[in-house]
């Protein structure tokens, strides 16, 4: 009669705890998939967080008067394992997960879910949550798997192809083509996990002048439209807004350029004009002294032109020639 009513009243509260966690216990950013075992004391789930959110894990929502011990187990893929406990009667808090952005959601005594604040690659793993109670133990376990959003890229190629690439995705993301092309897909796995899809496709039809790449992945679907062309290089297509206003700028700063280096030549030649007037202006004073004549010079110069003989400079008329001199 004990072990069936201790049996009764653990399925209530196992029932109970399924209940509030399933109803209450839910983001959008998770995914929950349940899958309860033989045992009634123990449910396992697997949850898909995307990275770089918030992620909730619940345990069991019993009443924590029941509770004696609630212990968190957390083994992760690629560090090493911790864990996060509470004893109910000593209100004491015990954690070896420090530095991993995992705590509780709120305090203990009030509330046993397990939060990591920012989820990412190397959350991954097993996260188990144990209750001890007087009536057995509850043990809830999670998968935590995380969702990484691939980084899509596009573009055209040559002779009427596309390409269209989901990069670093997690899990790996499908592409599809509309309309359907003669296509091949590659996948390429990283160390951490994650898978870049690339996809190249080819269309002979000449009516098909635009194609739309679709990339479907579980954080959410894109769809990108990638017009098609007929020859050339499309990488140079690609520059050519870029390349023509380029060319309109360089075409006029040349124009300056050549404005300043026509002012600089005017101003320079009105320089040279403006210096040799000046020169002009200041050697007129002595080109005038030297044109006037000198009258002293004359007197000389006709003198010379008459001589005197020896006979007639003597007598009366050395007072002529002295008067003439």
């Amino acid at each position: 009669m004990f072990c069936f009513w201790r049996t009764s009243a653990l399925a209530v509260l196992l029932i109970w705890g399924v209940f509030v966690a399933g109803s209450s216990c839910t983001d959008k950013n998770q995914t929950i998939q349940n899958n309860s075992s033989s045992l009634l004391t123990q449910v396992n789930t697997t949850v898909s967080v995307q990275m770089g959110t918030k992620a909730l894990l619940c345990c069991f929502s019993i009443p924590l008067t029941k509770a004696v011990l609630i212990t968190w187990i957390i083994k992760l893929r690629d560090l090493s394992s911790c864990t996060i406990a509470y004893k109910v009667d000593t209100k004491t808090n015990e954690t070896s997960c420090l530095d991993r952005n995992i705590t509780w959601a709120s305090t203990p005594d009030h509330n046993p879910d397990l939060q990591i604040s920012a989820v990412t690659l190397q959350h991954e793993g097993t996260y188990i949550c144990e209750i001890v109670t007087p009536e057995g133990n509850f043990e809830k376990n999670y998968d935590l798997q995380v969702l990484v959003t691939p980084e899509v890229t596009y573009f055209p190629e040559k002779n009427r192809s596309a390409v269209c690439e989901a990069m670093a995705g997690k899990p790996a993301a499908q592409i599809s083509w509309t309309p359907d092309g003669d296509c091949v897909t590659k996948s390429e796995s990283h160390s951490n996990g994650t898978v870049t899809v690339r996809s190249t496709c080819h269309w002979e039809q000449n009516n098909v002048s635009a194609v739309s790449c679709v990339v479907s992945h579980l954080t959410g679907n894109q769809s990108l439209s990638i017009e098609l062309s007929g020859g050339g290089d499309p990488l140079l297509r690609s520059y050519i807004p870029y390349i023509i206003p380029s060319i309109f700028i360089l075409i006029i700063i040349g124009c300056i350029c050549l404005l300043k280096i026509s002012g600089f030549r005017k101003s320079k030649l009105a320089k040279s004009e403006a210096t040799s007037a000046v020169e002009e202006d200041e050697m007129q004073p002595y080109a005038s002294y030297t044109e006037k004549s000198n009258p002293l010079y004359d007197t000389v110069t006709k003198v010379e032109a008459f001589p005197v003989s020896q006979g007639e400079v003597n007598g009366t008329d050395c007072l002529t020639l002295a008067i003439g001199i």
